[in-house]
């Protein structure tokens, strides 16, 4: 029965591999020698972007070029792989992405809509949901949308208190910018009409009695969500547990290379990778980004951030990298704007957006980490947030960082160019619906014509930025195909060369994590990070090419996944 299960999946996807053993989990499979011949092998090497075999010996790649060249370099009793014209690639690299936090059962047990537009509605959600809340006495959960509790009747914090009237509640909303929570989970926090608003935070408080109405923007929901992800021994378990089911949703989707772009060190998120690497679950190459909490006195988190940096070179994880958020996002008014916007969303007390990290404090962290060989990853959405970022770049860098900028989605046209001159990483996200031209007129309302130009890729492209093309999951996809074909298609800010884009899913993030020598692209003397597709993307429509699917992917020669 085995055999004709096996059969039929080489009848399906045209692969057929000899010395297979079927017997064998994906896990458990080693770094066998493979000779992959008959295929369409993308390389992302310039210098030889296709090739027809690739021999892998011992995890790492010894030669690549023609059918008859590779069987002559193969070594004796290798496996052999026939494609069968199938299309073969180097590894995805996600260099913005959140795994554990898109995976951990502490994440929550109460699913919000978005569409939900009667807040007093979401009582009865909750009321079903919250005694599904595992591993804390808080209940957690997420997906509402902020203006939905702003236009309630009554306050936020009285609806969730009905809800939820005798445990602390959290709900974060779909964008992550905003918290929702109730009358105990503010007590908890000590949070009164006297708390004053954090660095990068607004905490929403009611006109007449200057009480929080339980809604908090950007930074000030971390205020609560530290409470309620403190890591106990349970929740560090389930976290690991996320992670695991994490790396196998990473691998289906082709990704070999993963950049964590928010490792809460307080809450031991890098715990939980390290972990994973001990114990052989992790099947991806990983840079952890640790997020500097807005909060936190410079000199202490500067002096701890030093000592969590762990740069190797034989690892799967390695933490070299820090997060860091100039601004906030643009539909909550939060994203940090040159001129102020048209409307503002809630009680935010500057109609020009907000700041976690001002120019000089970014400054003062890349001139103190950089030296420590950590490269920043800054979250910058609105033009302004962008200028002081870069500001803050070219006063503070010695020439050692790879920094970059992510997300992007507001930059004034005069700073595309400093993008190359600063030699900074324009590192953006398309795969979500909000980032299309047909979408941009849902911001107009907040900042008129200005939305007319939303995440200018082309522009960055032209003024020669170095481009990398992410996720942000689970805030948009994570399957790369759909990014690679919207980065073809959201004309005017499209790419016009699909060799640019897959590159600015491979070798160019590559860079970014350290690793372009030994991964990225399809070379002889690199780890034998690859997938083989269902189809030759550069044979078909862009606008087919989010259908693709991956039918195996290989890091270090290792099988680490196989469609069924």
């Amino acid at each position: 029965m085995r055999f004709i299960f096996f059969a039929l999946f080489v009848l399906l996807t045209g692969l057929s591999c000899s010395q297979n053993n079927p017997n064998e989990s994906r896990d458990e499979q080693k770094a066998v020698d493979r000779l992959f011949k008959n295929g369409r092998i993308y390389t992302a090497n310039k210098k030889q972007p296709w090739a027809e075999a690739v021999f892998v010996e011992n995890g790492v790649i010894k030669f690549v070029g023609s059918n008859a060249e590779a069987a002559n370099a193969a070594s004796e009793g290798a496996e052999v792989v026939d494609l069968q014209g199938r299309m073969m690639m180097p590894g995805i690299h996600d260099v913005h992405a959140h795994p554990l936090e898109a995976m951990s059962a502490i994440a929550g047990a109460c699913t919000l809509s978005p569409d939900e537009t009667d807040a007093e509605n979401f009582v009865e959600v909750l009321d079903e949901c919250q005694d599904d809340q595992v591993a804390t006495n808080w209940v957690i959960g997420s997906g509402h949308s902020v203006s939905t509790l702003l236009e309630a009747e009554r306050l936020p914090v009285e609806i969730l208190d009905d809800a939820v009237p005798d445990r602390p509640a959290l709900m974060m909303e779909e964008t992550s910018h905003s918290t929702w929570v109730n009358s105990k989970a503010l007590e908890l926090a000590k949070i009164d009409k006297d708390t004053p608003n954090p660095p990068g935070g607004v905490i929403v408080k009611d006109k007449e009695t200057g009480q929080p109405t339980g809604v908090m923007f950007d930074s000030a929901g971390d205020l609560v969500m530290d409470l309620a992800w403190l890591p106990t021994n349970e929740i560090k378990q389930l976290n690991y547990e996320g992670l695991i089911q994490a790396v196998r949703q990473l691998n289906k989707n082709g990704i070999t290379s993963v950049t964590e772009g928010r490792t809460y060190w307080k809450r031991g998120f890098q715990e939980a990778w390290f972990r994973a690497e001990k114990e052989g679950k992790l099947n991806v190459r990983a840079a952890l980004a640790l997020w500097a909490y807005p909060s936190m006195d410079d000199d202490k988190q500067i002096q701890k951030l030093k000592s969590l940096v762990k740069k190797r070179t034989n690892g799967l994880v390695n933490v070299s990298q820090i997060k860091i958020y100039s601004d906030g996002i643009l539909v909550n008014s939060t994203a940090a704007m040159l001129e102020p916007y048209k409307e503002s969303v809630g009680e935010i007390p500057s109609n020009n957006g907000l700041n976690y990290f001002t120019e000089d404090r970014i400054a003062k962290y890349i001139e103190a980490l950089e030296p420590s060989g950590f490269d920043f990853l800054i979250h910058a959405i609105g033009d302004r947030g962008v200028r002081e970022s870069l500001n803050a770049i070219e006063k503070a860098q010695k020439g050692k960082g790879r920094h970059r900028l992510t997300h992007l989605e507001v930059v004034d046209p005069s700073d595309y160019g400093r993008f190359k001159l600063l030699d900074v990483t324009a590192d953006v996200q398309v795969a979500g619906d909000f980032t299309k031209p047909e979408n941009w007129k849902e911001m107009e309302p907040l900042i008129g014509e200005r939305s007319n130009n939303l995440v200018p890729l082309k522009g960055l492209f032209d003024a020669g930025a170095r481009i990398t093309l992410s996720s942000d999951w689970d805030v948009s996809p994570l399957n790369p195909f759909i990014g690679m074909q919207n980065a073809m298609t959201r004309a005017p800010q499209n790419l016009t060369s699909l060799d640019e884009v897959i590159r600015a899913y491979t070798l160019t993030p590559a860079y970014t994590m350290r690793q372009e020598d030994i991964t990225g692209s399809i070379e002889a003397g690199k780890l034998a990070d690859l997938i083989v597709i269902d189809r030759d993307i550069f044979k078909i429509p862009h606008d087919k090419i989010s259908e693709t699917t991956v039918l195996m992917t290989f890091l270090g020669g290792r099988k680490v996944y196989e469609k069924p």
